[in-house]
């Protein structure tokens, strides 16, 4: 611990707050709450044996800041919003940040349609889902327009009317309100029975989709009958989700944590209309070395654009009422957390349980972070570097013959792709097959973005660059860096061919062992960079194609 952290530790007060924890380029990898702020950050800075992923964390803390808040409750929200806010490398618990779709129905429009949201907002429409795994939700909405004939365009009407109904009126797919071929009353029971379906209630939808599908056979209109086969099937997986012993009205989400000591996870399994719709699994190995603050973190980071149902199910006791109370607030109305002890709810959480357990024990010990973080310090050791090459760079040029030419920027962050963080750039100041000049133009490009600071990703200043080639791909750049913000960051090439690293102002490759945990990092970034141009470069290619036909 420095001096400077030394001194501001004895400072921290005895009351509920949100610390966060900075790197030596003032930038933020760690945000967390505590009930007590003096209690909880000391202990980051104490001598006792720590997992390696805190520890990773400890050792890349230059200084902290911390804000003191009304109560342990306030800590909990201000925690989520500043993590949603700076995504923080240590504590980003869903990092894929996918949101998962919902079908919104607003009934008060005169002539409501459905469709595939993935924010829901608070404008008075209804929302069902998340669906997610064998129920597409897209194929869902169109099983609703097949069976009950709902308009499917996205605008309002206009004042004036249509005179002629369009295409999928004639197809039975539409019931044209639009051109007065349906009242408002008769339209709303279609858009009624529609709901009602989304609700659970399958029967009448099952009933509509069997009938179209026999007329279409019998008018050996096979290939809408082969859709409305499939769409059945799908209705009928839907049916088959129900849960025994569950009333059709049971909407709850069951969070179920593992953890070996070393690895962890959680388990989300949704439940909705009394159906268990999906279980997914969470990798949270990274997060806070406190398996219950992991949890209570997730939990809100989880409900970010997603509806919260009016009951969440746990498998700890632990900060129950924090985590209650914070989703009521967030809501506007009573959620309610519990840990089941007996019935279906808590043999639906013991599954979970072992949903959790059985990713910790057979996904997660294929490639930890331990290994990522060997990576990166094998990596160090490797190149003589000062510092641990947290964020690695790599750039690589694509084209044909000079045509199309692309150049790619991945980032890898602590071992790992930070694909947010990855940039492409199309050349333009280079005419034609010069590999040399391209890297330049990129390289000059992206220093000059950093002096800007308006991207996020170009805002950062890298701890390692690496450039896709040889000697003489490295000796073309580094006269662009000499005058810019990066002439202190180490710069490296790889050569493909015999795997050869090239370091400025060394006659002789480096040569990394086989196999070795350093070469497979450098090796890792580099194809990433080549696929990342090559997927740029064929996007460029056949837009270009297309625009010609």
């Amino acid at each position: 611990m420095n001096q400077k952290i030394k001194e501001k530790v004895k400072l921290i007060p005895q009351s509920s707050g949100v610390y966060i924890m900075k790197n030596d380029k003032g930038e933020i990898i760690y945000i967390g709450k505590a009930k007590i702020l003096k209690n909880r950050v000391s202990q980051y800075f104490q001598n006792s044996k720590k997992p390696i992923k805190v520890q990773t964390m400890v050792e890349n803390i230059s200084d902290f800041e911390y804000i003191i808040t009304p109560s342990e409750l306030d800590a909990f929200i201000l925690e989520n919003t500043l993590i949603k806010k700076h995504k923080p490398f240590f504590n980003i618990l869903l990092k894929d940040g996918k949101q998962y779709p919902y079908i919104r129905v607003n009934p008060h429009e005169n002539y409501p349609r459905f469709s595939v949201v993935r924010k829901v907002k608070k404008d008075n429409a209804k929302y069902f889902g998340p669906y997610f795994g064998k129920i597409n939700a897209y194929e869902l909405l169109k099983t609703i327009n097949s069976a009950f004939a709902i308009r499917t365009c996205d605008k309002e009407f206009k004042t004036r009317k249509k005179t002629r109904p369009c295409l999928n009126y004639s197809i039975g797919l539409c019931s044209a309100p639009c051109c007065d071929k349906i009242s408002k009353d008769d339209y709303k029971v279609l858009v009624s029975k529609a709901m009602s379906f989304l609700n659970g209630n399958e029967k009448e939808i099952l009933t509509v989709l069997e009938n179209k599908m026999k007329i279409a056979s019998e008018s050996e209109n096979f290939e809408t009958a082969i859709l409305l086969r499939n769409r059945l099937q799908m209705v009928n997986e839907l049916s088959n989700k129900a849960v025994v012993d569950l009333a059709k009205s049971a909407e709850f989400d069951i969070f179920a944590v593992e953890s070996d000591g070393l690895h962890s996870a959680i388990n989300v399994t949704v439940v909705r209309t009394g159906k268990l719709l999906s279980s997914q699994n969470f990798d949270i190995s990274q997060s806070s070395e406190i398996i219950e603050e992991s949890l209570s973190s997730f939990i809100l980071q989880y409900y970010n654009n997603k509806l919260i149902p009016n009951e969440i199910i746990l498998n700890l006791n632990s900060n129950i009422n924090l985590i209650q109370n914070a989703l009521s607030l967030i809501k506007g109305s009573n959620v309610k957390v519990t840990v089941p002890q007996k019935g279906i709810k808590n043999k639906l959480l013991i599954m979970a349980e072992k949903n959790a357990n059985n990713f910790v024990q057979k996904e997660l010990t294929k490639l930890n972070e331990e290994v990522y973080l060997n990576m990166v310090n094998q990596l160090k050791i490797g190149l003589n570097l000062k510092h641990l090459p947290n964020r690695m760079e790599c750039y690589d040029i694509s084209h044909i013959s000079g045509e199309n030419k692309v150049g790619s920027m991945v980032v890898f962050s602590f071992g790992k792709p930070d694909k947010s963080d990855y940039r492409k750039f199309k050349i333009k100041t280079v005419e034609g097959n010069d590999d040399f000049a391209s890297l330049k133009e990129v390289l000059k490009r992206r220093t000059s973005e950093f002096e800007k600071q308006q991207d996020s990703s170009f805002s950062k200043k890298p701890d390692l660059l690496i450039i896709d080639g040889g000697k003489g791909q490295l000796s073309s750049v580094i006269e662009i860096l000499k005058d810019s913000a990066f002439k202190d960051v180490p710069i490296i090439s790889l050569a493909k061919k015999f795997e050869e690293v090239f370091v400025p102002n060394q006659q002789t490759p480096i040569i990394f062992k086989q196999g070795s945990l350093e070469l497979r990092l450098l090796q890792n970034i580099r194809d990433e960079a080549h696929r990342f141009a090559i997927t740029f470069h064929r996007q460029l290619r056949s837009k270009k194609l297309i625009n010609n036909d």
